[in-house]
């Protein structure tokens, strides 16, 4: 990419993305997690209606562990984030820092024009490859 080229979205999105059915256990997505050593999981749409989830460690500690509750017991809908942001893949990555600095989010779930999952996008990744 030349160096007058604007960054997309796309262009620094994380495309190797796992997603989990919202009907699945707690601790169902853990394994996932553990067997692909990540720290959150996308929710999938139940129709073209419906807007997507997100499923991080985080939530999982603070409703589920420390809650005293069993994984196996807990279902995914019940603890996640929803709706999430989701960042069309051909924006400027520079509007999509701003915009997450602005909400206070750490990432994005990437979409296209028909917003089908394309990937993920960290404000550590869009920041790190900012070449100024």
């Amino acid at each position: 990419m030349s160096g007058d080229e604007p960054m997309r979205v796309a262009d620094i999105m994380t495309v190797d993305v796992h997603s989990v059915d919202g009907l699945a256990t707690v601790a169902e997505a853990m394994t996932v997690m553990r067997r692909h050593s990540i720290s959150s999981l996308v929710v999938s749409r139940r129709n073209a209606d419906d807007e997507f989830g997100l499923l991080d460690v985080s939530d999982i500690a603070s409703q589920v562990v420390a809650a005293g509750q069993a994984p196996e017991r807990v279902h995914v809908y019940e603890i996640m984030a929803k709706p999430v942001l989701t960042l069309p893949s051909d924006m400027l990555a520079r509007y999509a820092t701003r915009l997450l600095v602005r909400l206070d989010l750490s990432q994005a779930v990437v979409v296209d024009h028909d917003r089908n999952l394309l990937g993920m996008a960290t404000l550590r990744d869009l920041v790190l490859a900012d070449g100024r």
